[in-house]
């Protein structure tokens, strides 16, 4: 895993009762962070807490919900005093055509991908600026870029915003030392691809696509985003960063 230090440093890690966001969680943790640890579900946040290495307390809260954000990050500056990373992480992935996807589910999806960083940065982001900096780290997908993903209109719709929010929340947030990138991962092993990794043709077709010849593990998202929390990527910003194994390349 990449080496760095976060020692002092207070990170917010949104959906991290478990995959992606539990990694990351923990690969800040053992950089030194402080780890603020969020999810919708109180028992998965409690979990990741306890698997920390280093201080960290829960966040129960659904980050589409703004006053719920505002609440969590006014918690979290009573608990810690400060903010200095966001990672933001949690996405939900609504599996349905178009033409019968329920207007609940494509607005959830809208709600969590792309809002949600909206809150979160700007309430995050008024703290940072008072501060003199800080980082934001967004968890995108391939998917936002030209990368088709059948039945999954939603999640494909709110991850191409999220990279064009990223660009001008960088843009605005230049001025203030705050650098705001996104990391795109492809299909990484979680328990949300869990049951299409049991299909052999889906896993066939997938390695097929991808030049290092496997699938991603969280762990190499992780190493990523640790990068572009340290000052080794502090002339970084406002990137969409693939890490997919070579698949969009393709």
């Amino acid at each position: 895993m990449f080496s760095v230090n976060l020692k002092g440093k207070v990170a917010l890690v949104t959906g991290a009762g478990r995959g992606i966001g539990r990694a990351m969680a923990q690969g800040l943790s053992d950089a030194g962070a402080i780890v603020a640890v969020n999810d919708i579900d109180a028992a998965s946040a409690a979990m990741t807490c306890g698997s920390l290495n280093s201080d960290a307390n829960p966040y129960v809260a659904d980050v589409a919900d703004p006053q719920a954000v505002q609440g969590m990050i006014d918690r979290m500056i009573s608990d810690f005093g400060r903010l200095d990373i966001v990672i933001n992480n949690a996405a939900v992935e609504p599996f349905a055509s178009i033409l019968e996807m329920s207007i609940q589910d494509w607005q959830r999806a809208l709600d969590v991908n792309l809002s949600a960083v909206f809150y979160i940065s700007q309430a995050a982001g008024r703290i940072m600026k008072a501060a003199g900096g800080g980082v934001i780290v967004n968890i995108g997908s391939i998917a936002g870029h030209n990368i088709p993903i059948a039945l999954r209109s939603g999640y494909v719709a709110s991850k191409a915003g999220l990279i064009g929010f990223t660009r001008e929340c960088a843009r605005e947030f230049a001025a203030y030392n705050i650098r705001v990138n996104t990391v795109c991962p492809g299909v990484i092993e979680t328990e949300m691809t869990a049951h299409l990794r049991e299909n052999k043709e889906q896993m066939a077709k997938w390695l097929a696509d991808i030049p290092q010849g496997r699938l991603g593990i969280p762990e190499d998202v992780v190493g990523l985003v640790l990068f572009l929390c340290s000052d080794g990527a502090r002339y970084l910003t406002g990137q969409a960063i693939n890490v997919d194994g070579g698949k969009v390349m393709m």
